[in-house]
């Protein structure tokens, strides 16, 4: 007789804080003014899932210029929302 596979537990039902990585749909940069001879602070907006789940991120001038230059470049842009971490691309595994 074979084997039955092990099967994962699933909590029921899924709902939007259950999902933990979702496609970046749309994003926003903006910078905002600070106190006279301070710098200003970079934050970048997720709209991830078609609007689905959205998530503001405060950077410095250095990563909001990388993450311009990556989220530029990349087709497919994926977001895990308790880490807190941007995945970017995809790549096949060759077989």
């Amino acid at each position: 007789m074979a084997e039955q596979p092990a099967t994962t537990n699933v909590s029921q039902p899924v709902t939007d804080d259950s999902i933990k990585v979702r496609q970046l749909s749309h994003y926003q940069f903006s910078w905002t003014a600070q106190e006279p001879g301070s710098p200003g602070v970079y934050t970048l907006q997720l709209v991830l899932d078609q609007g689905a789940w959205e998530e503001v991120l405060t950077l410095s001038p250095d990563d909001a210029d990388a993450l311009q230059d990556m989220l530029r470049d990349s087709g497919v842009v994926h977001y895990d929302v308790g880490r807190r971490v941007l995945m970017f691309g995809t790549t096949p595994v060759s077989g």
